[in-house]
């Protein structure tokens, strides 16, 4: 199984977003070499970790870990903002920015430290919220797509309230990737 836990996208971003890579998608033609996956609109989310292929008997011990993270009160996060990795001149991803309150980041290291002992690693980077847009490969992007985004820069598309996260796997397929939430966490109280 390929598991990542994430926060999901409320409904009015994620029509705001999905309008915006339906209509890149229509009007951009890559070259002949290359390959851009756009993502589709229900699969918008923005992970809080990547936990990666394990077995499906480490499955009950994951969930159970997830289970045990505390979270603050619920808070909300922007998603404003497209921006490409590592850069505009070769980009391999495109992505619409997250302003987030310190509480995600405290999230996403409360997760990180409940699945180290499954022998899940810890992130090694800070941690960098986003909201992956399409891939490209090889990297690259056209002038006109360049010219396109770039009036969209600092474009404001909502908040998305947080009081959940989600565990989720991931099916690759030969027509883009599969998620499918396998458990819901409401932020647990403090005991």
């Amino acid at each position: 199984m390929r598991l990542f836990v994430a926060v999901h996208i409320s409904p009015g971003v994620r029509e705001a977003l999905g309008k915006l890579v339906e209509g890149l998608a229509l009007s951009f033609v890559p070259s002949s070499n290359q390959k851009v996956r756009w993502v589709p609109s229900e699969n918008f989310h923005v992970t809080l970790k990547f936990i990666g292929q394990v077995p499906p008997t480490a499955l009950d011990a994951i969930r159970t870990s997830l289970c045990e993270v505390r979270a603050l009160p619920p808070f909300s996060l922007r998603v404003r903002g497209l921006h490409f990795f590592p850069n505009h001149r070769r980009p391999r991803v495109f992505w619409a920015g997250v302003d987030a309150p310190p509480e995600l980041g405290a999230l996403a290291g409360a997760i990180d430290e409940k699945l180290e002992p499954l022998q899940i690693a810890r992130e090694r980077h800070a941690y960098t919220p986003h909201l992956t847009l399409a891939r490209f490969n090889p990297p690259g992007l056209s002038e006109e797509l360049r010219t396109v985004v770039g009036g969209c820069y600092h474009r404001d598309f909502g908040m998305v309230p947080v009081s959940e996260f989600r565990l989720m796997e991931s099916k690759l397929k030969s027509s883009g990737a599969e998620y499918t939430t396998l458990q819901t966490f409401d932020f647990a109280a403090e005991a």
